[in-house]
């Protein structure tokens, strides 16, 4: 049989796994799954004959290099600081990679050898990135190849909660790794292209300079710029283009609330605060105020941020109990983003009942014959329940399509690569509709760019 390694069987893994499993009898797989915590995998796997778990530490050389060795393909579900070691003992032993991370420098940095050896190591096949890479190439290029000259691409996505679990004022909740939203946007500016002229926001004012999108038969949300609208910019031969902007989605009103948590300096990750083991939620909002003798830390608050008592603002700050002088801390030596991780994945983590949502957007602006056109392309995907979630949806099938495809020689490029090429998105993409992610296209009067951002 055909051995695939999955290393990791973190929430991604269930559609994963779910899709192996189902082709393993007609494609004669045998899929092995290797973590440090199985109980998640065991629970999908189940008794299935073709399918096993294993407890694999990747910091154990000798297990990890013997995992890798018995295999015909790996999986690497892990996050992307840890794909690495796997890499090399991957070429090492001559073994096809798949992973849904960013390529980092280190895996950019394989490139030669993995070509050298005839391998491929295809990352970013998740959902984002992914899916907003091969639905984005798929639509660039066809109007290239009628002939278009593409003046405006625009690319949002966001994992959300869906209509029917939307219960809470933020209109949001935890459906990925809760530590990326806190921490989302630092690190510099976000850089972007409108109208051939670079912009730039800080992360200051990240939360304050957005825009709205509508997506039919979801209503409106609203988006904020990510911190690198140009990285994939030569990637998509997009070199001449005049307007570029990628950002995240959330519902509207999401980033005026966070904006408080970002200027109180809440979302730092670069300090320690001290004796935050004895601390209380108010405690720990107070540290970010003045000090008085009279006032209570609420009036603090709406008096430094300048927040009316009857703006939904506050009221969603109230919702988290933030307030609380009895919910402690309980975390040593932790940063403010720590904390404030703490107190929003009280609020913020999915009900048992809960369902996800998945939301991608693109807009493409193209000439043509002297005329302009535009394309709108929406996706939405809902969860179906905590385990089967659209997230991991949107981000195993990809993993899992591709793998089974790299087995059947079905991908020939080598090296390190992305799935921006016609041979990896096609076949990936109608596959996907048989699943039910399928974007929807309209063409619309061309619009340009958001003035509210020029």
């Amino acid at each position: 049989m055909r051995k695939v390694l999955l290393i990791g069987s973190g929430k991604s893994s269930s559609y994963l796994l779910k899709y192996l499993l189902n082709k393993s009898a007609e494609e004669n797989l045998f899929i092995t799954v290797g973590d440090i915590n199985i109980e998640n995998s065991k629970k999908i796997i189940g008794n299935h004959e073709n399918a096993a778990t294993i407890c694999l530490d990747i910091f154990d050389e000798t297990s990890r290099k013997d995992a890798i060795k018995n295999a015909d393909i790996v999986v690497s579900m892990l996050p992307a600081t840890l794909h690495i070691e796997i890499a090399k003992d991957c070429i090492a032993f001559e073994k096809n990679m798949v992973t849904a991370s960013y390529v980092s420098p280190e895996m950019q940095a394989l490139n030669d050898d993995a070509k050298a050896k005839g391998l491929i190591f295809l990352n970013e096949i998740g959902v984002d990135p992914g899916i907003d890479h091969m639905s984005a190439m798929h639509v660039l290029d066809r109007i290239r190849d009628n002939g278009g000259k593409i003046i405006l691409f625009e690319s949002f996505a966001g994992g959300l909660i869906a209509p029917e679990s939307d219960n809470n004022l933020w209109n949001y909740k935890f459906t990925w790794n809760p530590r990326n939203v806190v921490t989302a946007g630092q690190g510099g500016a976000a850089k972007f292209l409108q109208e051939a002229t670079y912009k730039y926001i800080p992360y200051n004012r990240l939360f304050r300079r957005t825009e709205f999108l509508d997506i039919d038969g979801f209503g409106r949300f609203e988006v904020y710029a990510n911190r690198d609208s140009l990285k994939y910019q030569s990637v998509y031969g997009l070199d001449n283009i005049k307007t570029l902007y990628r950002g995240t989605i959330r519902r509207v009103g999401f980033c005026r609330a966070w904006h408080i948590f970002v200027s109180l300096g809440m979302t730092d990750d670069s300090y320690i605060i001290e004796d935050s083991e004895n601390m209380s939620y108010r405690d720990f909002v107070n540290a970010f105020l003045p000090y008085s003798p009279s006032d209570s830390v609420e009036l603090k608050l709406r008096h430094q941020l300048k927040i009316d008592q009857d703006d939904i603002v506050w009221d969603k700050l109230v919702e988290l109990d933030i307030f609380n002088a009895k919910k402690p801390v309980a975390l040593k030596k932790a940063t403010p983003a720590q904390i404030l991780q703490k107190i929003l994945m009280d609020s913020w983590t999915l009900d048992k009942t809960d369902k996800d949502m998945l939301v991608m957007y693109h807009k493409f602006g193209y000439e043509k014959h002297g005329k302009q056109y535009q394309i709108d392309s929406s996706m939405v995907v809902l969860g179906e329940d905590q385990t089967f979630t659209a997230m991991a949806k949107t981000v195993g099938l990809p993993v899992a399509m591709a793998t089974l495809a790299i087995l059947n020689k079905k991908i020939t490029a080598r090296g390190v690569q992305i799935p921006v090429i016609k041979e990896i998105y096609q076949p990936i993409l109608k596959e996907l509709e048989t699943f039910g992610i399928q974007f929807h296209e309209k063409e619309v009067p061309y619009l340009g760019y958001n003035p509210l951002n020029n």
